[in-house]
C-alpha cells in the first residue's frame, strides 16, 4: 500500500513538472496605425484635463459647488474621444485664469452625459 502510494505521488510531481515546463500561450494582435495615434491623442488629452483639473484653485471651486474630484476623474475617462478632445481644446482656448470656464465645461459635460444616461450624479437627490 505504501509502494502504490508513493507511485501515485511521484506520476503527480512529474505530471505538475511537465505542465510548469509548457509555455503559456499569448495572443498578440497587429493594431492599425490610426487606432495607436488616436490612443496616444487620448492619452494627451486626458493628461492635459487632469492637468488643469489637478490644480489648486480648480480643486477649491470644484469642493465649493459640491464636486467630488474622485468622480470627475472617473468621469473624464468615461469620455469618449471626442468629447474629450472638444473639452481639451476649450482648455487651450480658455484665457488665462478662465478656471471658471473650464470647470463650466465640465459640468455642461457632466450634465450631457447625464441626460443621455451614461452617468446618474442626481440619484441620491430626491
Amino acid at each position: 500500500m505504501k509502494r502504490l502510494l508513493q507511485k501515485s505521488i511521484v506520476y503527480v510531481l512529474i505530471a505538475s513538472l511537465v505542465s510548469l515546463a509548457s509555455p503559456a500561450v499569448a495572443q498578440a494582435q497587429m493594431i492599425g496605425t490610426l487606432t495607436g495615434l488616436r490612443a496616444v491623442e487620448r492619452d494627451a488629452n486626458l493628461a492635459k484635463v487632469s492637468a488643469v483639473l489637478a490644480r489648486a484653485e480648480v480643486r477649491d471651486q470644484m469642493k465649493a459647488l459640491g464636486v467630488d474630484a474622485t468622480l470627475v476623474e472617473a468621469r473624464l475617462a468615461a469620455l469618449t474621444d471626442a468629447e474629450l478632445s472638444q473639452l481639451a481644446q476649450n482648455i487651450d482656448s480658455a484665457p488665462a485664469g478662465g478656471v471658471l470656464a473650464v470647470i463650466g465645461v465640465v459640468f455642461i459635460v457632466l450634465l450631457i452625459l447625464e441626460a443621455v444616461g451614461v452617468i446618474d450624479i442626481f440619484k441620491k437627490f430626491p
